[in-house]
Formats: structure tokens, sequence, C-alpha cells
């Protein structure tokens, strides 16, 4: 009776012609059995009922036990060495089974003669017909894979970066979805051993620095990047190479985004920070920094940062007899207070709600605690908003920092860092001229008190709250555009982790009243960091994100300068910090007056007598010069 004929349910047979096809090869593994041990004669005068029990009893257990075993819920055109392993158990049980009921059916004399090989026999069959079926099943799929792929047209040329196990999961996917338009033509790797060899059927062609050699001779039309583990360095060198190729170049961070062809902006890559930075990050001087911090009371101001709160974790991790944690916001002081209680149980901690413009509350703290080491961090930081809140930024990034200075040596803390920034060099912006007077505050303090107070000059902080990096990722996530100020803004980057690296240096260096910084290396443009943040998260700048450019802000400047002209820098026993030398700057009476002044005119609100005074006070600066920015292109 013909499949679909009358009696038979085509559904049926279609959904379990795999098992139909074992009862046949079931009833030919038993038949051939017989014919192999047995010459014919034998087989038709006296084994014809042996050859009908076995027949019987291996249809009965056989199908039954492959089922218990999972051969008919597999898709056996991916078959694989565990499906070998499985076919082979399944096969062996099976015929265990049919042995042990023969025997003893033959034992019982309910049939006689019986050769005893006949079931090692069937199990020889058996293991070969159903596997070969299955297996069959699998080069058949191939096949017609490879048929596909020949018969395709316009099939991107595919190279992959990467012979490693991620590599070969990603050709094998490549091959076995010829609809996703892909064709591997070969691997780049930097082990020797492996090139010439083949993998899948394709070849490893060179090493990582071959890319465009190997490109141009193969004629490809689009890089993979399959190496999971690939530093940043190495993800920028295959990126760059892809780019001067003339290639997209795609770091594929599942094998599903690469079959669509399409990598899918909710599926990004996870973008290391270090890998943004173009240099090695620094490292800190454990011995000196462990003296100045151990057993002492540490002080943090603006505590609930980013930058704060990573400063907290490091100071935790010294063994201090206390950390105070002083902050204006609630919200990010029990944050921070409530991961450091879980992971440094045996730490005092003391959190305070306090705003650093209240001079008798700093007083009043300093009085009480008495701290051996302060890290003054907090600030106003954001250039764009403190063009719009001058008063705001005077009263506290000055003002707040005079208090904490003042209240410090009043208290007779030997130890105090600062931390400013760039933008506090020849300041073209509100919040880089009041930092930079911030700086004269701290420098003048250490002069009178003739303690170790010094100030931290950062570039910008790559991953820090309110940084581009973020806004980056939020932008890329949602598919674009990412917005760049201008294509040639430069900027300097570290790292939090260095930032906190630096700060924790400078307290631990005992000379009084000067300004450190990090080695940076070169500046970084922000369009090739937009591009490196795209290109790292596994997509294509121009393509799968578009890149805007909004315009210059007020206050932002094209480059940042970390001293002023006519200064310099001189190394310390740190290889990665500089002492900065700087030239004249206002102190004692001059400075006080002009702080005073300052302070008033932002208790006025007066925006203008503010910016007349800073101008006066900073020659060479352009604050307040620009018209207000607008809030809607901030980037």
């Amino acid at each position: 009776m013909r499949p679909g004929g009358p009696g038979v349910n085509p559904a049926w047979f279609k959904a379990n012609r795999l098992f139909v096809a074992d009862l046949i090869l079931v009833a030919l593994s038993v038949l051939f059995s017989f014919v192999l041990r047995l010459n014919p004669e034998q087989l038709l005068l006296d084994y014809l009922l042996p050859l009908f029990w076995m027949l019987l009893v291996a249809l009965l257990v056989k199908p039954f036990v492959y089922r218990r075993f999972g051969l008919y819920q597999r898709v056996w055109a991916y078959a694989s060495i565990e499906e070998m392993k499985l076919i082979v158990r399944a096969v062996s049980i099976a015929s265990l089974i049919v042995a042990a009921i023969i025997y003893s059916l033959y034992f019982l004399r309910v049939f006689q003669p019986f050769a005893l090989s006949l079931p090692i026999f069937d199990w020889l069959l058996s293991l070969a017909l159903v596997g070969g079926l299955r297996f069959g099943l699998r080069l058949l799929a191939e096949q017609r894979s490879t048929l596909q792929r020949i018969a395709g047209a316009g099939l991107r040329r595919v190279l992959v970066a990467g012979a490693g196990d991620a590599g070969a999961l990603v050709v094998r996917e490549m091959q076995k979805n010829p609809q996703a338009g892909i064709a591997p033509i070969g691997f780049l790797d930097d082990q020797p051993d492996k090139h010439g060899q083949h993998i899948h059927g394709v070849p490893v062609l060179g090493a990582l620095g071959d890319l465009e050699k190997v490109a141009r001779e193969q004629r490809a039309d689009e890089v993979v990047m399959a190496i999971p583990s690939a530093s940043g360095a190495v993800l920028r060198q295959v990126s760059e190479a892809a780019r001067r190729a003339g290639l997209p170049f795609r770091t594929m961070p599942g094998i599903y985004e690469l079959i669509g062809g399409k990598v899918s902006v909710n599926r990004l890559r996870e973008v290391d920070i270090t890998d943004l930075l173009r240099r090695q990050p620094s490292q800190i001087d454990r011995e000196g920094v462990g003296k100045s911090l151990r057993g002492k009371r540490v002080l943090v101001t603006g505590a609930g940062g980013s930058i704060a709160s990573e400063l907290c974790r490091q100071v935790a991790r010294w063994g201090p007899a206390e950390l105070i944690l002083l902050g204006h916001g609630e919200n990010s002081i029990f944050e921070i207070l409530i991961e450091l209680a879980g992971d440094f149980p045996k730490l005092t901690l003391t959190p305070l709600i306090a705003d650093v413009r209240d001079a008798g509350r700093m007083q009043a703290i300093f009085k009480a605690h008495k701290p051996d080491a302060v890290f003054h961090t907090a600030a106003h930081k954001h250039v764009p908003l403190m063009e719009v809140n001058v008063a705001e930024a005077v009263a506290n990034n000055i003002g707040g920092t005079r208090n904490v200075v003042a209240a410090a040596a009043a208290a007779g803390v030997p130890r105090l860092v600062m931390i400013s920034t760039d933008k506090a060099v020849r300041p073209a912006s509100i919040m880089g001229a009041t930092k930079r007077v911030a700086e004269w505050i701290v420098l003048d303090a250490a002069s009178r008190a003739r303690q170790a107070y010094s100030v931290v000059r950062f570039g910008n902080v790559l991953g820090s709250r309110g940084s581009v990096v973020p806004l980056f990722k939020r932008q890329i996530a949602s598919g674009g555009p990412v917005t760049v100020t201008h294509p040639e803004m430069e900027r300097y980057f570290m790292t939090i982790p260095e930032a906190v690296h630096l700060v924790l240096q400078a307290a631990a260096f005992e000379e009084q009243g000067r300004v450190y910084m990090l080695e940076m290396g070169e500046p970084v443009r922000i369009l090739d960091l937009a591009n490196d943040l795209i290109r790292l998260s596994g997509l294509t700048p121009g393509e799968d994100i578009h890149i805007e450019f909004s315009g210059l802000r007020p206050g932002e400047k094209l480059k940042e300068q970390l001293w002023e002209e006519g200064a310099g820098y001189e190394n310390t026993n740190h290889p990665d910090i500089r002492r900065v030398l700087e030239p004249e700057r206002v102190s004692g009476r001059a400075l006080e007056a002009a702080a005073d002044e300052l302070s008033a005119a932002a208790e006025a609100g007066d925006s203008k007598a503010i910016i007349a005074a800073l101008q006066a006070l900073l020659p060479g600066a352009e604050v307040g010069s620009a018209p207000p920015p607008d809030f809607r292109s901030i980037s």
C-alpha cells in the first residue's frame, strides 16, 4: 500500500517516516544476520522458526528503545559526535534486550536450533543501518546546502578573523544557512601552526596582519571578527585593516545575528572601556598608597559621584580606620554606603549628608571627625549647564572648595587632594574658570598651612557619569544617530580606575602645593572615539549607525591643554604621573579678595559681575563670550 493511499494518513506517515524506516531496517538487520551467519540450506530447513521469533522480538523491542533514547526527537541534518554516541548506546541496549529475550526463548526450547552468535551479527548490522540512515540524512543536508551555495548568486565572500572554536562555529553556521547569502572563503589567525590547515573545508590563509593582502587576493566582500576574547587593540587593528581594504567589518556577538546578516542594536557586543583608551592603562604604586591610607580616617566629598564612589571602593580596600562619605545627594550616598557595607563589613563607614557651600557645617564636621586625609571631589562639572548657572558654579566650585580647605586647615588635616580638570587651563568656560580658581585656593592653603595639599588634573574620564561614552552607548542602542560636536574636536582620555589611581597616588606624595597630571598619551578625536565605540559594538559606522555633527557649544574648545603656555612639567617617582610646573598664580590676599568678590556676586546672583571678575582674574580666558547653549544638541 503506497503512502497516502486508502487507510494511511499522509500526515502521520510524514511525521513518522523515520520510525517506519527503522522498522524496515530492524527487519533487514535480523534477516541479514541470518543470511551472513548461515548457509541457505540451514536457513530454510532449520532456522525459519528462530528467524520468526527474533524478527518479532526485534520489531517489538528496538523501535521502543530507540524512542526512549530520543532517536526520533533529533534533527539528524545536524548530527554530530554526540548523536553518534547516542546511536551506539540505543542500538546496543536494544540489541542486548533482544539477545536476552531470544536466548531465554532458546533455552526454554521455544525453538531449536539456534546460533548464539546471531545477536552479535544483528547488533553490528543495526549499528551500520540505523547509524547510516541518520548520518546519511546529514550528508544529504550538507550536499543540498553546498548545491544551494554553488547555485546561488550574489553571495558575500567573507573572511573570518579567528580560527578558533568561535570561528569554526561561525563558518559552520554560514555553511548551513545559505539563505543568509554568506560564503566563508578563508580564516585569518595569528597562530602559525594553523596556517595552511582547513576547518570545515575553509582554509586558514594567513595572520590578522595579512588582512589587506588576503582580502585583495580572495576578492573578499566583508570581514567578520570571531575572537570573543580579543582586546580592544586587536579589534581596532582588524577593523582599521578592513577599513583600509574598503570592506565592511562586523564583530559578531552571536550566531543568530550573523545568520540574519545584520547585528541587532539590542544585542551589541559589550565594550570594555579600556578598548577605547588607545594606550595601556597606568598602574598604581601600591606600597606608597597603602602606607598613606591604612589605619587612617579618610573623608571624601561628593562621595556619591561616579569617580568618587570608585575612589571610596579603592580606599576601602586599603583598610582605613574610618571612611567618611560626605555628599549632598542622599540617594547616591545611600547607594555607595550599602555597597561598601556589604563588601567591607568590618570597615567603619560614616555617611554625612551635607553641602560643601555651608561653611559652618564643614567646620563642625572636620572638627568632630578629624580626618587624616581628604579627597575633595564635590563640584559642578557640566560645561553647558554651568554656562547658564554661573552663580551656582561659583558658589559650589569656588565657595565649596574654600570652605573645605579652610575647615581642613583649621582641623590640622595633613593631606588633601582636590580633583580638577584640563578645562581649568586657559579656561573658555565658567566651569573651567571656577575650577582654576579652586586650584589656586588649594595651592595657597598648602603654602600657608605647610601641609601636603595638592591638585590633580584629569582629562575626560571614560564612563563617568555625564561623560560622552554613556551618551554614545545610549545613542547606539537606540539605533543612532551618534551626535559629535565637531569632526576635529580632541580630548585627553583616562579611565575611572586610572583617575582614582592618580588621586590616591597624589595623596601618597609628601609634597606641598603641587599640581599633578597623568601621562595620557596623545589626545583622541571625539569622532574617532565614536567610530571606535560603534565598531567595537559590532556595527559599521555610516551604515548601521550614522554620525551627525551638532557644532561647538558655548564654553567648549576644539583642543584642551594640560598646562599653561610657558609652563612645563617634570617627572615624579611614579612613571605615569607628571608634576606640572605652573607659572605665576594669584595667591595670598589678592586671591582672598578675588574669592570674596566672586562669592558676593554669586550670592547676589550677578552673573555679569562674576564673568567680569573671572576675566580680570584670568588673563587670556574667554569666559562668558559665547551665546547661551542649545541644550537640544548636548553630547
